[in-house]
């Protein structure tokens, strides 16, 4: 957990791709898919079923590690409509006990349905602190802004060796957030839509255990997509 000073607030960017914000007492996730293989296994594409229960059980792990009071995901909590109706008992049992301690805010995205949700409450966006959360980045805001949406992911060298890691993308007054959910997959860096919400220049924030990486990303040509 490393800290990044953004627009005045000090956030704590996470591996696991959450943000610790210890003056909202809030802990930011965003795009945790939950549902997501059994809407596959719907289709014929069978998944081992564990997602939603691991990305719950790591849910609760940062919260017990912060001590937030208030949780906020930013969309797509869950990987289609019926996603909520249709939680594995195991990981609802761990989302409604995190509910009972603490204030839960789903802010909807594009697969979600907020008519769906048991418990918290929902909305299209909200501001905190002077930042406004919402799901999906829009070009047109001028305020400080944490979305989530596009599950950025980099791919780098490290000794010989070609890894792929979340991050976390900053452009001016916007903030893109990884995808938290542990069966979500990743958009790399340097593809024309993340360029086209966020505008130049761009950069990916990688945490580590101590400090924060920075990596200036460059789009890549469209010819090349």
């Amino acid at each position: 957990m490393v800290p990044h000073l953004f627009h005045g607030e000090t956030l704590h960017l996470m591996p696991c791709g959450a943000i610790w914000w210890p003056a909202a007492e809030a802990l930011l996730v965003a795009d945790l898919h939950f549902g997501k293989a059994r809407f596959f296994a719907a289709t014929g594409q069978f998944l081992p079923p564990y997602d939603s229960v691991e990305t719950a059980i790591q849910l609760a792990d940062r919260v017990a590690r912060t001590g937030a009071q208030r949780i906020i995901c930013l969309g797509d909590s869950f990987h289609d409509a019926d996603g909520a109706a249709h939680l594995a008992p195991d990981a609802y049992e761990v989302l409604a006990g995190l509910a009972d301690r603490a204030e839960w805010i789903w802010i909807t995205g594009n697969h979600d349905d907020a008519a769906h949700f048991t418990f918290g409450r929902a909305v299209e966006e909200m501001t905190l602190r002077g930042v406004i959360l919402r799901h999906e980045a829009r070009a047109d805001c001028t305020a400080p802004e944490i979305s989530g949406h596009f599950h950025p992911k980099i791919r780098l060298r490290h000794r010989g060796t070609a890894v792929s890691r979340r991050c976390f993308l900053v452009a001016g007054k916007r903030m893109i957030m990884p995808a938290f959910g542990a069966l979500t997959g990743g958009l790399d860096v340097r593809h024309p839509a993340i360029h086209k919400a966020m505008g130049e220049p761009v950069t990916a924030l990688v945490p580590g255990t101590e400090r924060l990486l920075h990596f200036p990303v460059t789009q890549r040509l469209a010819a090349c997509a």
